[in-house]
């Protein structure tokens, strides 16, 4: 899918602006006091009203650029290709569908080919990281226990 595709580093360039517009921007928003503020690009003079919660996601798009992050938006009902889901959780292809065929994650089929939702693919990449978290802390536990780890 197109919006996995593409995705590149920030330039160094654009992390310094994307700095420098994160900090103007993150202070305008403290003192914003409406649900759809208006503002003005300055080349062309032109006044736009735009969504309260619109501004704070494009403060955090700086803010993660200004890191030297790459950055993609993707509609959340999006369904994506097996291969993208891959992709997104940092797997191969049949192992995703291996996945999917033990209702791991949920799927349609459209002919022959399976489509997941986006949603479905970060609620499952949520879950794996929680149960990591889980199991490390388990791990911890279990040297401290032994006298392998101190804390």
């Amino acid at each position: 899918m197109e919006y996995l595709e593409n995705i590149s580093k920030p330039s160094k360039e654009e992390q310094r602006v994307a700095m420098e517009s994160y900090s103007a921007l993150a202070e305008a928003l403290e003192q914003l006091h409406t649900e759809n503020p208006e503002i003005e690009i300055e080349e062309t003079q032109d006044k736009i009203k735009i969504p309260l919660k619109a501004l704070k996601l494009l403060a955090k798009i700086l803010q993660v650029t200004s890191q030297g992050k790459p950055i993609s938006i993707v509609p959340i009902a999006t369904e994506m290709t097996t291969q993208a889901a891959a992709d997104l959780i940092g797997c191969s292809r049949p192992h995703l569908v291996k996945l999917l065929e033990e209702g791991e994650i949920d799927y349609t089929k459209v002919g022959k080919h399976r489509r997941v939702k986006f949603e479905d693919v970060i609620e499952y990449k949520n879950r794996m990281k929680a149960k990591q978290q889980e199991l490390l802390i388990n791990i911890m536990r279990a040297d401290e226990e032994t006298g392998l780890y101190d804390t």
